[in-house]
């Protein structure tokens, strides 16, 4: 199984969080279950990698923890809150583009016009697939959804950048671990507390986000981030939005129109060609002669 597949299965997963959340979990608590997703997932990873972050790591994990996990989390129910679902999800598909440029900045990684092209396609796709012609716009909620993409893109690309000091699960769980601390924090000051009913399905919803959709997923996820260009797992991440579709069709009866149709088409179109730049540069390296990107 190739990396670009493995890494595939993370945005898969999250595309499943949405069906998840709004039928197993508590409602009005956004913060709480950030917190319940990444503070538990980075302690069971925690056990996995039997490390402490060391020297250098100490800061870096407080600072990818902030950006990947606790501002990207809070901005993101800030946007979920304010913004029709399908609005803020446009808005944070500008995120491959702005890490494609932070790369070229930052890690030297070419930024050609073809990627530029498809991340502009790939907001154009989950445009298609997500919004309603009742959309409606909310100032703070779109400041919140631009901040949140932009905090994940800067993420992302520090990741890159650390990538390969030590093995992804390490990494992964320490930054888990800060980031669901401070998110463990604005949630007690800016949340109160639910009265939970522990029922099957709550308990079960709580253990799938934590363990297959923020624990095994952030894993994979930095894994192929450590192997692959920059861009790669963000375009990737646009399959989210393909797979809540899914489950909408699936389990809660929706119906595909043409226009979600055409929109599903860009979004894989635009991934292809975003993430066909390894493979030629493989090929190139092997006598095939091919430009990279």
């Amino acid at each position: 199984m190739s990396i670009i597949a493995i890494t595939a299965l993370a945005p898969t997963l999250w595309g499943t969080t949405y069906f998840v959340t709004s039928t197993f979990l508590p409602a009005g608590h956004p913060l709480l279950i950030a917190t319940m997703r990444a503070l538990p997932a980075g302690l069971i990873l925690l056990v996995f990698a039997r490390r402490l972050p060391y020297g250098a790591w100490w800061w870096r994990s407080l600072v990818l923890g902030a950006l990947n996990i606790a501002a990207f989390f809070a901005c993101l129910f800030i946007a979920a809150g304010r913004l029709p679902g399908g609005v803020a999800a446009v808005v944070g598909g500008i995120q491959p583009i702005l890490v494609a440029v932070l790369a070229s900045r930052l890690l030297g990684e070419r930024l050609s016009r073809r990627v530029i092209v498809s991340g502009a396609a790939g907001v154009v796709g989950v445009a298609l697939i997500v919004l309603r012609p009742a959309a409606a716009l909310d100032a703070v909620g779109v400041v919140a959804a631009l901040l949140g993409a932009s905090s994940m893109a800067l993420g992302v690309v520090l990741s890159k950048r650390w990538a390969g000091e030590v093995p992804p699960l390490v990494s992964t769980s320490w930054q888990l671990v800060a980031g669901g601390l401070m998110l463990a924090v604005i949630a007690a000051l800016a949340e109160p507390l639910p009265k939970l009913h522990l029922e099957p399905g709550t308990v079960l919803g709580f253990a799938y986000l934590t363990v297959a959709g923020t624990a095994f997923a952030y894993v994979i996820w930095f894994r192929g981030l450590a192997a692959l260009p920059a861009r790669a797992p963000s375009f990737l991440g646009l399959l989210s939005p393909i797979v809540a579709l899914a489950i909408g069709i699936s389990i809660a009866g929706e119906r595909l129109v043409a226009a979600q149709g055409f929109g599903v088409a860009l979004v894989v179109g635009a991934i292809g060609v975003a993430v066909s730049g390894r493979a030629r540069r493989a090929r190139r390296a092997d006598g095939g002669g091919l430009a990279s990107p």
